[in-house]
């Protein structure tokens, strides 16, 4: 049913009584779900700690607790047969897993560990001082035009140029980047129209992405050429690094997007909260993690149940798909006080942004530290922050964000 929940009798051994589970028909993926998920959420949450989404007969966890608990057991809660709806257990696959992202170990772990490596705090630290200066750059820029876009002209901008160039992809063609990354979270939803609409549309994009993830086509020092050294090393196969390459710019990318656009957003329609940041831009890194935990950039995802499991309670059978509501486990009030308040001086970390567990986001440091630089530059150099009109959603199968949000920007007093 579309506006509430049924109740399903949930089989269970030995003559016991039986849960009950809640089913919901609502469309998680449809254009007015998506504009505003978060009443949805709640009810999913008070439901019960689990659910089933009859649309897509699957299970659903909405609250924390669950959440964690599904993210922490891969073992129980594989990603290997896909962290989209497909099961790559029983159907065939359209695409090529993700040899990071939907894998488990033992295969997970040595993938994992180079990226890791890769990734280090000591090589994010070298790119410090360049990632700053081009924030500055783009923050400048935003007020030499006063009236500007936050998202093209800075969420965009600034991760196309700096993490673009930390990879080492060419300047020529990155505005296939972002079709790309639309289509790969897509892609973790439905075979649905806005899925089939940007697949429809993806040939050149998928060209441009498979030549400029080659060997040749990378700078020589960038995170990209680094993989196919570990390939030279043995530790990877030639084709494991074009992947991961292919991993790194969707991953590491659309994520920082969207991240700073749900904060331009965030910060523009709380002037209050602005004002807190503005006036101590010391405080960016916390505002940071409230960003991603009142609006966090991934909405859901899939795991598949490896064997006959029981959780809060309810049995679940082996191969059963579970949606896991990141961004509901964020706004649950059994975790967080007061969780439709957004509020830059709360303790938000313990947020799942990133998701947590031995799927954790890799690339979660270097996506922090983009996000910090640029809020801290934003409060060190901008006295307003006014939206100059609506912002425009962006509809994606799994993150959520804004293609559009008209600014005015003026600077601070020197």
């Amino acid at each position: 049913m579309d506006s509430g929940a049924e109740l399903f009798d949930q089989a269970t051994p030995h003559g016991s009584q039986p849960p009950t589970v809640p089913v919901f028909g609502v469309d998680p993926y449809a254009d007015d779900f998506l504009t505003d998920p978060y009443a949805d959420y709640e009810a999913f949450r008070d439901a019960g700690p689990v659910i089933r989404l009859s649309r897509y007969n699957a299970y659903a966890v909405a609250r924390h607790e669950q959440v964690q608990a599904v993210l922490t057991q891969p073992d129980i809660f594989c990603s290997s047969a896909g962290i989209g709806l497909t099961n790559f257990k029983k159907e065939k696959s359209w695409r090529t897993p993700s040899i990071i992202l939907e894998a488990d170990p033992p295969d997970h772990g040595p993938k994992r560990r180079i990226l890791t490596r890769i990734l280090s705090p000591a090589a994010l630290k070298k790119l410090r001082e360049e990632f700053e200066r081009q924030a500055a750059f783009f923050v400048d820029r935003m007020i030499e035009k006063g009236t500007c876009d936050g998202i093209k002209d800075l969420a965009e901008a600034y991760p196309l140029k700096v993490f673009a160039d930390a990879v080492g992809i060419p300047a020529e063609g990155r505005e296939h980047l972002l079709p790309y990354g639309d289509l790969v979270f897509n892609a973790f939803g439905p075979i649905n129209e806005r899925f089939e609409k940007r697949m429809a549309s993806a040939g050149a994009t998928m060209e441009w992405i498979k030549t400029i993830c080659s060997r040749e086509a990378l700078t020589p020092d960038g995170f990209g050429s680094q993989l196919y050294a570990a390939a030279d090393a043995g530790d990877l196969t030639e084709d494991e690094a074009a992947l991961l390459v292919r991993t790194m710019l969707s991953a590491g990318l659309d994520t920082t997007i969207f991240t700073l656009g749900n904060a331009v957003v965030a910060l523009a329609r709380h002037p209050e909260q602005w004002a807190l940041l503005r006036d101590d831009p010391s405080l960016a890194r916390a505002a940071l993690e409230e960003v991603m935990r009142y609006e966090s950039t991934f909405q859901s995802f899939y795991r598949t149940t490896t064997q006959p499991t029981e959780l809060a309670g309810v049995r679940i059978e082996a191969e059963q798909k579970i949606w896991v509501g990141i961004a509901s486990a964020n706004r649950d009030p059994r975790r967080w006080e007061d969780p439709t308040r957004f509020d830059i001086l709360r303790r938000a970390s313990g947020n799942l942004a990133f998701g947590t567990g031995i799927h954790g986001c890799v690339g979660q440091m270097i996506a922090r530290m983009e996000g910090e630089i640029v809020l801290r530059t934003l409060a060190e150099r901008v006295a307003e922050l006014v939206p100059a009109g609506p912002p425009t959603i962006h509809f994606n199968n799994t993150v959520r964000g804004f293609s559009a949000m008209p600014l005015t920007v003026t600077a601070k007093a020197s």
